[in-house]
């Protein structure tokens, strides 16, 4: 599956309408960014039961005040609606791989059960 741009229109739908997916927020003057794109691309190929977005900052400011961005790239990951990782910094080929490993294995009852406790002000 190729990866596909998202919008503040489209975000929340593509987050709870998809079991898993990962968020790269970009720029197109980011030199990391630009290295990470083909990385993201390719591991988009490779796992279909994956959404693979983008979010381009410089045309969605809104968006990403939001989303806290403050270092791109920056990659989340949502599992069935919840942010499960969030990390600035371009990722190698078999760190990507290893995270989408992880959270198709999370535990999601322990996950939500995690959220569910959390403190408000945390949340």
């Amino acid at each position: 599956m190729a990866t596909i741009d998202i919008s503040e229109a489209t975000f929340n739908d593509t987050i709870t309408g998809n079991d898993i997916v990962l968020v790269d927020f970009w720029a197109a003057w980011c030199g990391p960014c630009r290295m990470f794109a083909p990385t993201f691309s390719k591991a988009s190929e490779n796992h279909a039961d994956v959404v693979f977005a983008k979010v381009d900052t410089e045309a969605e400011p809104g968006l990403s005040a939001a989303a806290r961005i403050t270092s791109i790239p920056t990659l989340m990951a949502f599992r069935e609606g919840i942010l499960v990782f969030s990390q600035p910094g371009a990722m190698n080929a078999a760190g990507l791989e290893q995270l989408i490993t992880g959270i198709k294995g999370l535990d999601m009852d322990e996950v939500r059960a995690k959220v569910a406790a959390a403190p408000a002000s945390s949340k």
